[in-house]
């Protein structure tokens, strides 16, 4: 095991942050939570829509993971939405960042940023990687500025952005949407089923930023298993998986009338076919490459 490490997280409270300090924890390091309140013990309080953050306490940390930002599929996308994603993501990374600069010489040794697949936009059957161009619309201009915001660090310390695709999990996020429907027979493919969905596992997804925070890696990650699925692969194995029917397909106006048109479009339809070439360049090996496996494991079957 590397030396013990002391990792400041934000959005430590969310999904992921929440699995990530148990795995840290787990693995002898220290996790410490930075938070939009008064922080208790062992706790940093910030504040990044003020520009808020004194440097003098990221000064102890080995390094900081970013997970800060609302959730993309939480609320409709008002424009009042919108600009929340972008800026709850944009003012977090760039006050950690100045922070960073304050700091120079003493900063963390490395900035583990939080990114997603939405990078690439819609991009049918095309074969995505690290070195793959931005796609155009709002996820993929979202995620380019989350990131530039990021790398600026790279002159005082290591910076690793991180782009996370479908994280299964029965926890949150949209597995935990499908599955009462799937559970009552009622799940089926998202329009034709053609397009493709990049995931992993949450035991995978926390493996791989414990590996971008414990290595001296940099760059960008896709934070996706080798073996992404079309959703009507996706959708055969998860009722398979539960043993329930998958018969009924869902036409696109449905999740389009629900939740409005550019949202279902972005997290249902749009297609993106991402391989993680950075984490295999560097020796990173998946528990559940494959994605009924997958399933089975993060749904106790």
């Amino acid at each position: 095991m590397s030396a013990p490490l002391r990792v400041g997280i934000t959005g430590s409270s969310g999904l992921i942050g929440t699995a990530l300090k148990r795995a840290l924890t787990d693995a002898g390091h220290t996790a410490i939570p930075i938070v939009r309140r008064a922080a208790g013990d062992g706790e940093i309080s910030w504040d990044p829509s003020e520009r808020r953050l004194d440097p003098a306490d990221l000064a102890e940390l080995d390094v900081v993971v970013n997970l800060a930002g609302v959730g993309i599929g939480d609320k409709r996308w008002t424009d009042e939405y919108r600009s929340l994603i972008r800026t709850s993501r944009i003012d977090s990374t760039e006050t950690l960042v100045d922070a960073f600069h304050q700091l120079g010489a003493d900063a963390p040794g490395a900035l583990v940023s939080a990114s997603a697949i939405g990078y690439y936009g819609d991009r049918d059957d095309e074969t995505l990687t690290e070195t793959s161009a931005p796609g155009d619309g709002f996820l993929p201009s979202v995620c380019t500025q989350w990131e530039q915001a990021a790398v600026r660090a790279g002159d005082v310390t290591r910076v690793a952005t991180v782009r996370t695709g479908v994280v299964l999990t029965p926890d949150g996020g949209a597995l935990a949407k499908m599955l009462p429907l799937f559970k009552f027979g009622l799940g089926g493919r998202f329009g034709d089923g053609r397009q493709w969905w990049s995931w992993i596992s949450l035991t995978d997804e926390v493996r791989a930023i414990v590996h971008a925070i414990t290595s001296d890696v940099d760059g960008a990650f896709n934070l996706t298993a080798p073996n992404p699925a079309t959703n009507r692969e996706f959708t055969d194995v998860l009722g398979d998986v539960l043993g329930r029917p998958t018969f009924l397909p869902v036409p696109a106006f449905g999740p389009k009338l629900v939740v409005g048109s550019d949202l279902a479009q972005a997290l249902l339809f749009d297609s993106a076919r991402v391989i993680p070439a950075a984490l295999a360049d560097h020796g990173f090996e998946f528990e559940h490459p494959g994605l009924e496996a997958a399933l089975r494991a993060e749904l106790g079957r």
